[in-house]
C-alpha cells in the first residue's frame, strides 16, 4: 500500500516557505502535479519547481497575495492556462508578527491573523473548490497549528486566527461532502524545519518536556500527514483537525 497521486494537480499556498517546500517535494514523490504558490520569493519558487521537476512530475510557479479576491483569482486563471484545475489545495500560507500579551499586541496583528488564515481559505475555497464540485473530487487541506488548542499565553492573535479557520473548514466539510470532497486540517507543533537544521538547533527545551515523544517533530512528518489526507487512503476522512504534535494537544470527544 502507497500513497499515489498520479494524475491530481496539488496547488500549495506558501510552498516557497519553509514548511511549504517539503510539503511540495513530498506532494510530487507521491506522483502528484504541483503548483508552487509565493507571495515575494519568487527565487525560492523557481528553484523548487526545477528541483521537482527532476522528480519526473510537471509544475508551475505561481504568484498571489491570497488575501486579496483579485489577486487570487488572476492566480486561478495562470493555474488553469499552465496545468489545470487543481485537485488538492494545501492552504498554508501566514503571515508573521511578534508574540506577545492581549494587551500588548497591536491591533494590526490580528487582523493579519484573520486575513491570512480565516479570508485566505475563505478565497481559496470560492475560487478552486466550484471545478471540484463538478468533478465530483477533491481535497482542501489547510494547515492550522496546535496553538489553536492550547490558547498559551502570548498565542492571541495567532491562535483566534486558526480557530476562525478551523470553523470554516468545519462547515465546509458538511456543504460538500457529498460532491466526494474531503475538507481537513493539519495542526502541527513547534517541529524542526531546515532553517533549524542550517543552524544545529533541534532541540526545545521546556518545549519539548511538555510533548508526550520528549521530542520535536520535523517539516516531513507534516508533509506526511499532508500526503496522506491527499489520498484515497483517507477518503473516508472529513473534517478533521489533526494535530502533529507528537501528542502535546489532543483533541477530546
Amino acid at each position: 500500500m502507497k500513497i499515489d497521486l498520479s494524475g491530481k494537480i496539488a496547488l500549495i499556498t506558501g510552498a516557497s516557505g519553509q514548511l511549504g517546500r517539503v510539503m511540495t517535494r513530498t506532494l510530487a514523490r507521491c506522483g502528484a502535479d504541483v503548483v508552487i504558490h509565493y507571495h515575494r520569493n519568487q527565487s525560492q519558487a523557481d528553484e523548487l519547481l526545477a528541483e521537482i521537476r527532476k522528480i519526473g512530475v510537471n509544475g508551475c510557479v505561481v504568484q498571489a497575495d491570497v488575501t486579496d479576491a483579485e489577486s487570487v483569482t488572476q492566480m486561478q486563471r495562470d493555474v488553469a492556462e499552465n496545468l489545470g484545475q487543481p485537485d488538492i489545495i494545501v492552504n498554508n500560507s501566514v503571515i508573521f508578527f511578534d508574540w506577545t500579551g492581549v494587551l500588548d499586541q497591536p491591533i494590526e496583528d490580528f487582523d493579519s491573523s484573520y486575513r491570512s488564515s480565516v479570508l485566505h481559505n475563505v478565497l481559496m475555497i470560492k475560487t478552486f473548490v466550484p471545478a471540484m464540485i463538478e468533478k465530483r473530487w477533491g481535497r482542501v487541506i489547510g494547515i492550522n497549528t496546535e496553538c489553536a488548542m492550547a490558547c498559551e499565553p502570548n498565542q492571541s492573535a495567532y491562535a483566534s486566527g486558526k480557530r476562525g479557520m478551523d470553523a470554516v473548514l468545519r462547515v465546509l466539510a458538511k456543504e460538500v461532502g457529498e460532491y466526494q470532497i474531503t475538507v481537513n486540517q493539519v495542526a502541527p507543533g513547534w517541529v524542526i524545519t531546515e532553517k533549524e537544521r542550517d543552524k544545529g538547533i533541534e532541540q526545545g527545551g521546556d518545549y519539548t518536556d511538555r510533548v508526550p515523544l520528549k521530542r520535536r517533530g520535523t517539516d516531513q512528518d507534516v508533509a506526511n500527514a499532508v500526503a496522506f489526507l491527499a489520498s484515497d487512503l483517507a477518503a473516508f476522512i472529513s473534517g478533521v483537525y489533526l494535530p502533529v504534535c507528537g501528542g502535546k494537544v489532543m483533541p477530546a470527544i
